[in-house]
């Protein structure tokens, strides 16, 4: 999928501002969210990006007073990337690769690290060359990405937000799910898992939204599911978010190992630097 679109946050407006106070006529920045820079022409009070695109200072001060937001500007239109409607999406910029964000909570690992290569290390205690791999809950698709980094031969991803998915067309960081060994599915994976065929699948990456937003992602059965559809040797790795402590000292991440046990898996292993565990078949 092309996106032909620029990308601005409050970081860059300021920049852009500073520049045209100091009467300079170019700059050198990033336009698509860090993945690369590029040099535009400064002329008064307008930033020139091509014949079609330009920002204006008032713009740009639009843009520095909205922290926290990503602004596209696409065919002479400027606009901001959320929605509101059952609950508040945006995408949250970063120094890296923007994170998604649903009513004010933040969907990634990003403190210390980009959501990007969070998601591609997920992926990294998994995935193999020439694996198919299931990513029960793909949100901006990161963990997908990083799986064709990898090797995998075919992702099945699957995502229950069209909300989501139309703001991840606009991410310039989606963009490599949009691949032919990507099948991206519009479905809730708990009644979607159901439907695949056993032992399926080399590899599963299950990043739910936290337990307070989908406890049954968290449940045996729904790990049953998981179980079921590995192939004899396949790999799960489970995303269960900070643990934090309940009744007799045991963690959250002890009870969903525990759950994983349950359900047939036969090793689970904490893997405390991404707030998860690798279960085996």
């Amino acid at each position: 999928m092309n996106n032909n679109g620029y990308y601005f946050y409050a970081a860059i407006a300021r920049q852009v501002l500073g520049a045209m106070d100091k009467g300079e006529e170019r700059i050198d920045i990033s336009v698509d969210l860090n993945l690369s820079r590029g040099t535009f022409a400064l002329s008064g009070d307008e930033l020139i990006l091509d014949a079609d695109n330009r920002l204006s200072r008032a713009q740009l001060r639009r843009i520095e007073g909205k922290e926290n937001r990503i602004f596209c500007l696409e065919g002479g239109r400027l606009e901001v990337l959320e929605v509101r409607g059952d609950g508040y999406y945006k995408l949250v910029p970063t120094e890296q690769a923007p994170l998604l964000e649903i009513s004010g909570v933040k969907m990634h690992i990003w403190k210390g690290v980009s959501p990007f290569a969070s998601a591609g290390q997920m992926a990294a205690q998994v995935v193999k060359k020439g694996d198919r791999v299931l990513d029960t809950c793909s949100g901006l698709g990161y963990a997908a990405s990083a799986a064709l980094q990898l090797g995998a031969r075919e992702v099945v991803s699957v995502e229950r937000s069209g909300t989501v998915m139309a703001l991840r067309r606009k991410n310039p960081w989606s963009q490599g799910i949009f691949d032919a060994k990507v099948h991206l599915v519009h479905a809730d994976i708990e009644t979607y898992i159901r439907e695949l065929a056993a032992e399926s699948f080399d590899a599963v990456i299950h990043d739910p939204p936290r337990f307070s937003l989908a406890g049954e992602l968290y449940g045996e059965r729904f790990y049953r599911e998981i179980h079921r559809v590995l192939k004899r040797r396949g790999t799960l790795f489970h995303y269960t978010g900070n643990p934090h402590v309940v009744k007799r000292g045991a963690s959250f991440v002890d009870h969903a190992a525990q759950r994983l046990r349950a359900a047939g898996f036969s090793r689970v292993v904490k893997v405390a630097e991404l707030m998860g565990v690798t279960a085996y078949k």
